[in-house]
Order: C-alpha cells, then sequence, then structure tokens
C-alpha cells in the first residue's frame, strides 16, 4: 500500500512540474522574440531589408555602431599644422662646445657614444672629440672622533671630463640637438655648453672714420 502511494506521487509530481515547464518555456521564447524586434526597430530600412534576404540576422553584429572610430575621425578631421616663417635670419656658431663631467668613466664612454651617433644623424660636422685630464681631489681624515691622530683614512674622488666639439651649426639646429641631449643625460652627470656664434660687422665699422671728418688742405708756406 505504501508502494502504490510513493508511485502515485511521483507520477502527480512528475505531472505537476511538465505542467509548469510548458508555460515558462513559452514565456522564454515570447520574450526573446520580444527583445529580437526591439533590436530589429532600432536597426534602419536598409539594415532590414539586408536581414529579411537571409535566414540568419545576427542581432549583435547589427547593434554596431555606424560611424567610424574615435581615432579615425579625429585623425581625418584635425587640420594640418601652420608653418610660421621667422623673417629675421638665423643665428650661425662656429664652434659649439659641449664638456660633460662625471665620476663613472663608464658612464662617459656611452653619453659619448650616444652624443656622437645623434650629432651624425642629424648631419652636424663633428670637429674633435677628446677627453680632458681628470681632476683627482684627495681627503685625509680620522677614521673615527674617539681614536688617536695615527689611524686615519683617506678619501680620493675622481672626476672624469669629455668634450665634444661640433662646428658650423644654425642656431635651430643647436638648440634642437641640445635639447635632445640634455633630456637624456644620465644622472650625475653635469654639463657645460660654450658657444662661439658669427656675428654681422656693425655699419659704423664698415666706413673709415676719417670719412666723416674730411682734412682740409692747407698752403704750404
Amino acid at each position: 500500500m505504501r508502494a502504490v502511494l510513493f508511485n502515485s506521487s511521483a507520477s502527480s509530481g512528475s505531472t505537476f512540474s511538465a505542467s509548469m515547464a510548458a508555460p515558462m518555456a513559452l514565456r522564454r521564447e515570447v520574450l526573446s522574440l520580444a527583445r529580437i524586434l526591439a533590436g530589429i526597430s532600432h536597426l534602419g530600412p536598409r539594415t532590414l531589408g539586408a536581414c529579411a534576404g537571409h535566414r540568419k540576422c545576427n542581432v549583435i553584429s547589427s547593434r554596431l555602431p555606424l560611424t567610424s572610430s574615435f581615432h579615425t575621425a579625429t585623425a581625418f578631421s584635425s587640420a594640418a599644422p601652420s608653418i610660421t616663417v621667422a623673417d629675421e635670419p638665423d643665428t650661425l656658431f662656429q664652434k659649439v662646445s659641449v664638456l660633460v663631467k662625471g665620476h663613472d668613466r663608464a658612464v662617459l664612454d656611452s653619453y659619448e657614444f650616444f652624443a656622437t651617433t645623434a650629432a651624425k644623424e642629424l648631419g652636424i660636422n663633428i670637429s674633435k672629440v677628446f677627453e680632458p685630464n681628470k681632476h683627482m681631489e684627495r681627503l685625509t681624515l680620522l677614521k673615527s672622533v674617539h681614536i688617536f691622530k695615527k689611524h686615519r683614512v683617506q678619501y680620493e674622488m675622481r672626476t672624469h671630463y669629455r668634450c665634444i666639439e661640433l662646428s658650423h651649426l644654425t642656431g635651430s639646429t643647436a638648440q634642437v640637438y641640445l635639447e635632445y641631449i640634455q633630456r637624456n643625460l644620465p644622472e650625475g652627470v653635469a654639463m657645460e655648453v660654450t658657444k662661439i656664434a658669427m656675428e654681422k660687422v656693425p655699419d659704423h665699422i664698415l666706413e673709415p672714420m676719417w670719412k666723416d671728418h674730411p682734412i682740409e688742405d692747407k698752403p704750404s708756406q
């Protein structure tokens, strides 16, 4: 009797679940159809005609923006940069000397290779690259404050130099080159730049001074 009651309850439960599953499945189909129709309603007539010709219409691809990307739009909409031409002539430098100093010689060797390579790429004439004498500074101190005088220690500080001389540069080329190598200057390295400019001879020097004060011819006695 108990087995019969169990089977009857199980059969009634399966019937109830089957009866509940049918409306749920129908509801899901109705919701999915409503979503598809809502997505198609936002599209234009051209997209509707294209989708009607095919059996399967991809809703995800149809929702993509029709306009171009942000970067492409800004690239085409940006105006060309204007070029300003200065009326005043550019400065001419006969020689530009770049002197760098530091305590590590290997760093100066690497920076010399970088600076000379950059000058060659810009077409700058390198007249001379040399290494001046290093400067040595020694300092003798006690090993400790509370100790005898005979216990001392000596500290030595070496400063290495490297000089690069450039010849026949314009002001704009020198400005670009110096800004580039100064931005890439290593830590612990100092730079000193010496410029020798070519100036025009003033007008008051071109003409001789005796033209303004002519000498009067005096009769000889």
